[in-house]
C-alpha cells in the first residue's frame, strides 16, 4: 500500500520590528533561495503563503539581515537589529553617485521626497522652505503657476544666474523663469515637475560638493532623484492612487476700511466726480439720496476662494533582473484672482532592467503639457490688482460698463478690475520632455562604466492680449512669443572602487558635453480693427523679432576618495571645462578641490561610543569656475535700429530697405570665466544611539573676476557700455542642522529638527572706482551686501532727530542714500512629528530675521488714503526740529497731508521683513493590513494638511513678507508691489495602493 502525502499552502501574517518593538516600515522578506516575497508596510506587517517549512530572510536599509524558520505557522513576528555601519546616510552626490554620508567631506542635506509631498506645494522648491540651512526660498506671487527663487549661500554672481542648479537623475535640466508676457512674475520651469515622482532631494552647498558639475555647480545644486519600481519585490504591479484637493484663502494687505471716496473730507462719488484718493468722509456719517452709504469690502468681493485638485495614479512592478513604474498626474489650480489658473497634465515612466548579468540598464521619460491663465500684477496700468488695492469702499464696481460701453471708472488712467478679468488675458501653453538613458556595465566587482545621456526639449506658447477699450492701451494690443528650448547632456564615468588593507580608496574619471540651443519669436500687434477677434493678423500695427542662442560647453573630471580605517578621509575633484561663451584665449579653465574628513569616534573607548556614537570634523577648500554670461558677448552685433536714433535725418526702413546699426554694448574679446574660491569647515556628531544629530559649518566664498555685463564705459569710445571682468563679491556664514529623537516607543515618538543659517554678503569691488551700479529695484553698493534699497530718505540733524519744514512736515534731504538692505540677518527652520502608532502629526516653522521690504502698496497708498494706518486722521505735530526757528515743532498739519509727505519720501515705506510662519500642519492616519485583513487594499492613508495657517510679521503691514511680485531675477527682490497675495489653505489628501 503506497502512502502520498500533499504539503498545504499556509498564509502566514507577519510583522517586522526592531528592538524598540517600532515597525521596520518598508522591509523586504523573501522565502530563501526563491523569488517570492513580501514587503513590510506603514506598520510593519506582511502577508506571504508557502508550503509546509519554509525559511524566510528578512532585510532592510539600516539593519542586519534576519532568518526565521516557519512551520506550518499563520503568524509570526520578526525582529531585526540596528546595522550601525549600514546606519551611515546614503546620499546622492555630484553627477548622481551614491555615496555614505559619514565619509562626505563637504555639507550635503537630503530632503525625502515624502516630506515634499506633505508640504502639498504644486511647485517643488516652495516644498523645501524651511528645512535646509543655508536655503533662501522666495515664492513671486499668489497666482497660480508663479515661479519661486531658490538661493544657496548667498549670490555669487552681481547679474548672472544665481539659482541653484537643478538636476533630475544624473542630468541638469533648465529652471528660467518663462510665460508672462507683461508685468508680474512668470513660471519657473521646475515647476514642470510633478513633486510625487521624487524619491528624495540632495542639496549640495559647498563648492567642494558641487566642483565636478562644472561652471554651473559654482551656485550649489538640488540633485533630484526620481521613484523606481525596485521596491516591489512582487511579481504582481500594484496600483496606487491618490487625489488631493485644497482651498485657498489670500493673505490680504492691511487697509483702512472707515473713509470714502474723496478729498480732504468731500465726498465723490465716482461716476461725474472722480478721483484716486479715499481722503473723503466717514462712510458711518455719508448718506447717499437720504440713504446711509453702503460700504464694499473691495478685495473680498473681488477675490475668491482658490482651489486645488491634484490625481495621481502610478504603477510598479517588478522581479529579480527587471522593473518599472509608471505614474501620471493631473494638477488643476483655480487662483483667488478669477479667471487665472494653472493646468498641469505629467506624465513619467522608469524601466530599469538587466540586460546581461553586468549591464544594467534604465530608460525614463517624463512629460509635461501645462495651461497657464493670469493676470498683469505689479503697478503697471493693465493690472487689476492695482486698482483693487486702492478702491474706494464706498464705490461699486459692477457693473464695469457704462451704457454707452465704455469703462466704469471711479478714476482716471486704470481699468476697472473686473472689465480687466474679461478682457486682459496672459496666456502660457508648455510642453516639455525629459528623457533620459543610463547604462551601467560592471566588467569587475570593483569596476564600473557609467553613459548617460539626458535632454531637456520644452516648447512654450504664450499670448497676450489686451481688449479695444483699455485705458492703457485704447486701440487694444496682442503679444505673441514662441519659445523653442533644448538642452543636450552627456556624461561618461570609469568608476573604481578598490580595498587594500586599511586603504579604501575610490577612482572616478570622467567627460561630459553640454550643449543648449533656444529660440525666441515675438510678436507684437497694436491697432486693433475687430473687437473680440484674437488674431494679430488684424492689427493695424505689427513688430516681429528673432532670437536665438547656442552654446557649448565640454569637460573633463576627476574625483578620487582615500578613506584609511574609516577614520580618515581624503577628497581630490578636479575638472577642466571649455566653454564657447568665453573668448578663445581664454575659454579652457581648470579648476578643482581639495577635502579631509576626521572621524574621531572610531578612536573612542566602548563606553564613550555608546554616547558620543558617531563624530567627524571636515575641511574643504575648492576653486570653481563659471561662465556666467550669455552667449555673443564677445562680439559688437548689428542690430534693427527700432527705437535707436537714424543717421542723420535718415530713419528706417529707408526706400523700403532694411538698415542695422552697430549695438551700443561694446563686445569684449578678453572675457574668462568668473572664479569662485571656497574654504568650508564643518563638525558632524550624533549622540546617544543616533538619538541626537548635530551638523554645524563655516563656510568662506569670494566672487573673482565676476562679470558684469553692460558696465557704462567713455561716451569718447562711441559705445555706453560693454561686459567686463572686474566684480569682487564675498558671502561668509555658518549653519547648524539638529536632529534630535526625544521620545522613541513602541507605540508613540517624536521627532525634531532645527536648523538655522547665517550669511554675510559683502560687495568689495564693482569696476575702476565704480561705487554702485544699479540692479533693478535694488543696487550694489561697494561696502555693502548685495542688494540694498536706494532711495530718499529723511532730512535730520546731526542728532538722527526729523527737520521739519515751515509748513510743519517733515522732507527729503534731495539725495539718494542706502535706505535698506534686502538680505536677512538669519533664517531658521523647525519641524516637529510626532506618531502614535498610524497615527502621526507634523508642524512646521519657517523663520527669518531682518532683510528689508519696500511697501509700494503702502507707499502709494499713502497718497490715496488706503492704507490701514491711514484711519488715524487727526491732526497732528510731528515731532522734530523746525528749519524755521531750531526749536522743537510745533506746527500741526493734518492726516491727509502727513501721510501724503510720507508718499514722497522712500525710507517712509521701508519696513522690516521679520516673520515666523507656521509653514505646514499635517495630520495623517495611515490604514494598515492589520486594520483592513480581508481587504484587497495593501494601505491606505488619509492626510489633512494646513499651510501657511499663520504668519507673525511685527513690522510689515503687507499681506505676506515672503513674496518677490516681479519675478525670481536678481532685481526683482526686496519689494512689495500689488502682486496677487499669497494664500492660507487647507488640503484633503487620500492615497490608497493595492
Amino acid at each position: 500500500m503506497g502512502i502520498c502525502s500533499y504539503a498545504q499552502s499556509v498564509s502566514l501574517q507577519g510583522k517586522v520590528i526592531d528592538k524598540s518593538g517600532l515597525p521596520v516600515i518598508g522591509a523586504t522578506v523573501k522565502i530563501k533561495d526563491t523569488n517570492k516575497g513580501a514587503t513590510a508596510g506603514a506598520d510593519g506587517t506582511f502577508t506571504l503563503s508557502y508550503e509546509g517549512t519554509a525559511t524566510l530572510v528578512a532585510t532592510a536599509i539600516g539593519f542586519n539581515p534576519a532568518e526565521v524558520t516557519v512551520s506550518n505557522q499563520s503568524s509570526i513576528t520578526i525582529t531585526m537589529s540596528e546595522n550601525q555601519e549600514e546606519l551611515s546616510e546614503v546620499v546622492v552626490t555630484a553627477l548622481g553617485v551614491k555615496r555614505e554620508k559619514r565619509v562626505l567631506t563637504y555639507s550635503a542635506q537630503e530632503v525625502q521626497g515624502a516630506t515634499l509631498v506633505e508640504a502639498k506645494e504644486p511647485n517643488i522648491v516652495n516644498a523645501l522652505s524651511g528645512k535646509v540651512p543655508g536655503v533662501q526660498i522666495t515664492s513671486a506671487s499668489g497666482t497660480p503657476g508663479s515661479s519661486s527663487r531658490i538661493v544657496i549661500r548667498g549670490a555669487t554672481s552681481f547679474f548672472g544666474n544665481n539659482q541653484a542648479l537643478i538636476v533630475v537623475d544624473g542630468v541638469p535640466i533648465n529652471n528660467d523663469e518663462t510665460g508672462n508676457l507683461t508685468m508680474g512674475p512668470g513660471t519657473n520651469r521646475l515647476a514642470d515637475i510633478d513633486p510625487g515622482i521624487i524619491e528624495n532631494i540632495s542639496v549640495l552647498k559647498g563648492a567642494a560638493a558641487t566642483a565636478l558639475y562644472g561652471s554651473a555647480g559654482a551656485r550649489g545644486v538640488l540633485m533630484i532623484t526620481t521613484k523606481s519600481g525596485r521596491g516591489n519585490v512582487d511579481k504582481k504591479p500594484v496600483v496606487t492612487v491618490s487625489q488631493d484637493i485644497s482651498f485657498e484663502t489670500p493673505w490680504f494687505p492691511e487697509v483702512q476700511e472707515k473713509y470714502a471716496q474723496g478729498e480732504r473730507g468731500i465726498y465723490y462719488n465716482g461716476e461725474d466726480q472722480k478721483t484716486s484718493s479715499s481722503w473723503g468722509p466717514l462712510m458711518d456719517t455719508l448718506m447717499i439720496d437720504g440713504q446711509k452709504a453702503k460700504k464694499y469690502n473691495q478685495l473680498k468681493d473681488f477675490f475668491r476662494t482658490g482651489v486645488t485638485s491634484n490625481s495621481t495614479i502610478s504603477v510598479t512592478g517588478g522581479n529579480g533582473s527587471s522593473d518599472y513604474l509608471m505614474s501620471y498626474s493631473y494638477l488643476n489650480q483655480t487662483g483667488t484672482v478669477p479667471e487665472t489658473d494653472y493646468k498641469r497634465h505629467a506624465l513619467f515612466a522608469k524601466y530599469n532592467t538587466k540586460i546581461l548579468k553586468n549591464l544594467n540598464s534604465v530608460f525614463q521619460l517624463n512629460y509635461s503639457s501645462s495651461n497657464n491663465n493670469r493676470q498683469p500684477e505689479g503697478y503697471t496700468l493693465e493690472s487689476p490688482i492695482w486698482t483693487i488695492y486702492t478702491a474706494p469702499i464706498s464705490w461699486n464696481p459692477q457693473p464695469y460698463l457704462n451704457p454707452d460701453g465704455t469703462q466704469r471708472v471711479f478714476r482716471y488712467s486704470r481699468n476697472n478690475p473686473y472689465w480687466a478679468l474679461d478682457n486682459i488675458h496672459n496666456g502660457a501653453r508648455v510642453n516639455r520632455f525629459i528623457p533620459v538613458i543610463t547604462l551601467s556595465y560592471n566588467p569587475l566587482s570593483w569596476l564600473t562604466i557609467t553613459e548617460r545621456m539626458g535632454a531637456d526639449i520644452y516648447t512654450e506658447q504664450d499670448k497676450y492680449t489686451e481688449a479695444i477699450g483699455s485705458v492703457s492701451n485704447p486701440t487694444g494690443k496682442i503679444i505673441e512669443q514662441n519659445i523653442n528650448f533644448r538642452q543636450f547632456n552627456h556624461d561618461f564615468m570609469i568608476n573604481a572602487n578598490k580595498t587594500w588593507g586599511d586603504f579604501n580608496v575610490n577612482l572616478l574619471l570622467g567627460n561630459n558635453v553640454f550643449s543648449t540651443y533656444s529660440q525666441y519669436q515675438r510678436a507684437t500687434g497694436t491697432g486693433l480693427s475687430v473687437a473680440g477677434f484674437d488674431n494679430i493678423g488684424q492689427a493695424s500695427n505689427i513688430s516681429y523679432s528673432e532670437n536665438h542662442y547656442q552654446s557649448r560647453k565640454v569637460g573633463f573630471y576627476a574625483q578620487s576618495n582615500i578613506d584609511y580605517k574609516r577614520t580618515l578621509v581624503l577628497s581630490l575633484t578636479g575638472r577642466f571645462d571649455q566653454s564657447s561663451v568665453l573668448a578663445e584665449d581664454k575659454n579652457s579653465y581648470p579648476y578643482g578641490s581639495v577635502a579631509g574628513g576626521f572621524i574621531f569616534s572610531e578612536l573612542l573607548s566602548p563606553s564613550l561610543s555608546n554616547v558620543l556614537s558617531f563624530g567627524k570634523v571636515r575641511v574643504s577648500y575648492a576653486v570653481v569656475g563659471n561662465d556666467g554670461v550669455e552667449p555673443y558677448q564677445l562680439n559688437t552685433p548689428f542690430q534693427k535700429p527700432d527705437g535707436l536714433p537714424g543717421i542723420g535725418a535718415i530713419t528706417f526702413p529707408y526706400q523700403g530697405q532694411s538698415g542695422y546699426l552697430l549695438s551700443q554694448t561694446l563686445g569684449n574679446v578678453n572675457l574668462r570665466n568668473e572664479q569662485l574660491n571656497e574654504f568650508e569647515v564643518g563638525l558632524e556628531t550624533s549622540l546617544f544611539g543616533n538619538r541626537i544629530a548635530l551638523e554645524a559649518s563655516y563656510f568662506d566664498r569670494k566672487t573673482r573676476n565676476g562679470i558684469i555685463p553692460g558696465v557704462a564705459i567713455a561716451p569718447s569710445t562711441g559705445y555706453t557700455g560693454t561686459t567686463v571682468n572686474s566684480a569682487e563679491m564675498s558671502n561668509k556664514g555658518i549653519e547648524v542642522l539638529l536632529n534630535a529623537k526625544p521620545v522613541v516607543g513602541k507605540h508613540f515618538s517624536w521627532d525634531f529638527s532645527f536648523n538655522f543659517s547665517h550669511i554675510r554678503n559683502e560687495v568689495l569691488a564693482i569696476y575702476g572706482d565704480m561705487e554702485q551700479l544699479g540692479n533693478g529695484f535694488t543696487s550694489i553698493v561697494v561696502g555693502q551686501p548685495y542688494g540694498v534699497i536706494m532711495g530718499s530718505s529723511f532730512k535730520r540733524n546731526e542728532q538722527g532727530q526729523l527737520m521739519i519744514d515751515e509748513a510743519g512736515l517733515p522732507f527729503s534731504d534731495g539725495s539718494v542714500n542706502n535706505i535698506g538692505n534686502i538680505t536677512p540677518d538669519w533664517m531658521a527652520g523647525l519641524t516637529n512629528t510626532l506618531r502614535y502608532n498610524q497615527l502621526a502629526l507634523s508642524f512646521q516653522f519657517d523663520m527669518k530675521k531682518g532683510g528689508d521690504i519696500q511697501n509700494n502698496v503702502d507707499g502709494y497708498g499713502y497718497f490715496y488714503g488706503t492704507p490701514k494706518v491711514t484711519e488715524n486722521r487727526e491732526d497732528r505735530v510731528v515731532e522734530g526740529i523746525s528749519v524755521v526757528d531750531g526749536k522743537e515743532n510745533t506746527i500741526s498739519v493734518s492726516g491727509q497731508d502727513y501721510y501724503r509727505r510720507l508718499n514722497a519720501v522712500t525710507e517712509a515705506v521701508i519696513q522690516d521683513g521679520t516673520y515666523i510662519k507656521l509653514r505646514t500642519v499635517s495630520l495623517s492616519y495611515n490604514f494598515g493590513k492589520a486594520l483592513l485583513p480581508r481587504s484587497f487594499l495593501k494601505s491606505a492613508s488619509f492626510v489633512v494638511t494646513g499651510r501657511n495657517l499663520w504668519i507673525y510679521s511685527p513690522h510689515f503691514t503687507g499681506g505676506d513678507p515672503e513674496t518677490s511680485p516681479f519675478g525670481s531675477g536678481n532685481g526683482s527682490q526686496g519689494i512689495y508691489s500689488f502682486s496677487t497675495p499669497t494664500s492660507r489653505s487647507i488640503n484633503f489628501s487620500l492615497k490608497a495602493s493595492f
